[in-house]
């Protein structure tokens, strides 16, 4: 029997490649343990490890945008998010922007302008709303990022087709999204889930914590495996739309 076997980054640059940089995509990812648990403590961090660390780098270096919820926003910081200097350089070879811009979502524009999400930013963010999110709340948030208005918020939320068309006309086409599990739900149930890349942890947690989706409707969706990396006792998994 052989030993864990170990990945590094410029296999894992080729395993997450993607063929068509230009062309619009959503890749989620998550990390969960054994028995589904998205988290531990409250917060994802504590699941993964080097390897899941390395594997969430790349895709960043990979990404034109990331992309979170608010709630994850609160709970994870997200504060001057950020790729290393060989990505950096990799990224420049390529002809893109040093580092991935940030993106949040929020209907009731709950978030604080002072927050490190904002004031640590190494490029300007952007705010994800609707039309009918607080006016006051918009302006105040307008100082420290790119508020994009994307629907009327007739049902309470944004219009997360127009957010991604909005994304791509900024030039940011490929969007890796972090959580949390309420904006995977609603990326699934409007149809915009092309990949889903999970580090499979080898803990077992129990205890009340979640799914890595929430709140989509009930149906099944059938993904392609992609790879099944192991990564020492972490296996590093990425399905593609079918």
């Amino acid at each position: 029997m052989t030993g864990p076997a170990a990945v590094d980054r410029e296999h894992l640059l080729v395993a997450y490649a993607t063929a068509h940089a230009t062309t619009p995509r959503i890749r989620m990812n998550f990390v969960a343990s054994i028995d589904g648990a998205v988290t531990i403590d409250g917060r994802s961090g504590g699941l993964g490890d080097a390897a899941d660390r390395l594997a969430m780098q790349v895709m960043r270096t990979l990404a034109d945008v990331v992309l979170v919820g608010a709630g994850t926003v609160r709970a994870e910081g997200y504060g001057g998010l950020a790729v290393d200097e060989p990505d950096v350089a990799w990224r420049r070879s390529h002809g893109r922007a040093d580092h991935p811009r940030i993106a949040v979502v929020s209907s009731s524009l709950d978030l604080d302008p002072r927050h490190p999400f904002f004031r640590d930013a190494v490029r300007r963010p952007i705010v994800i709303t609707h039309a009918a999110a607080d006016e006051a709340r918009r302006a105040a948030l307008a100082e420290v990022a790119d508020v994009l208005v994307c629907g009327d918020g007739a049902d309470g939320g944004v219009d997360l087709a127009e957010a991604q068309r909005a994304l791509a006309g900024l030039g940011l086409a490929q969007v890796l999204c972090e959580g949390g599990p309420h904006l995977f739900g609603a990326l699934l149930d409007a149809g915009l889930v092309d990949e889903v890349c999970l580090s499979l942890s080898p803990m077992l947690v129990g205890g009340p914590a979640g799914r890595i989706v929430r709140g989509a409707h009930e149906a099944a969706r059938t993904m392609t495996l992609g790879h099944a990396l192991p990564a020492g006792d972490l296996l590093l998994l990425r399905y593609v739309r079918a």
